[in-house]
């Protein structure tokens, strides 16, 4: 009989919420507008055609690296291949955007400029590549659902030698 008490309490202490387990984080706020905040905070993939040359499939992805001094001014590293029509192209990016628009908002577009370095098959025998290009961007994002926003941006590359126009989707903050 003392055995089956003894089996009783403790199955209840075991049953017994510990206080560790009630624990709640507290929520987090962000501190402002102002500030750099470097980290990842959504991605995107993208697809478009070069419009310079010889027209060429290309696809990429894009990370949201993160802000520089306000809110609106963001971090976007990016990765790109161009495919057929000729030699297939790559693309490493590293831009800084503006959005004239918050995050909220239904359409957002924005600016901005950065650099690439590109290459292309067989660009150990090209004595010019890599290549560094000064980039100019320009688009807009569409909302989309709540974690996703459709993007169409205008990528004058190279000096705008070398344009490309995506099409792709990227995710949103602040869900």
């Amino acid at each position: 009989m003392m055995r089956n008490v003894w089996l009783v309490l403790v199955a209840l202490a075991a049953a017994t919420p510990v206080p560790a387990q009630e624990f709640h984080p507290p929520p987090v706020r962000r501190s402002g507008s102002r500030g750099t905040r470097i980290g990842l905070f959504g991605f995107g993939t993208r697809g478009g055609v070069s419009l310079s040359g010889s027209t060429q499939l290309v696809v990429g992805v894009t990370l949201d690296g993160g802000d520089l001094l306000v809110d609106r001014l963001r971090i976007r590293p990016s990765g790109e291949i161009g495919l057929f029509n000729g030699a297939n192209t790559y693309a490493g990016s590293l831009e800084a955007l503006y959005r004239f628009t918050g995050d909220e908002e239904s359409v957002t577009p924005y600016a901005g400029f950065g650099f690439s370095f590109a290459g292309h098959d067989g660009c150990g025998s090209d004595p010019n590549c890599p290549a560094l290009w000064a980039n100019a961007l320009l688009g807009f994002e569409l909302h989309y659902r709540s974690t996703f926003n459709w993007l169409l941006e205008f990528h004058g590359m190279d000096m705008f030698r070398h344009s490309r126009v995506y099409l792709g989707l990227t995710t949103r903050r602040g869900n």
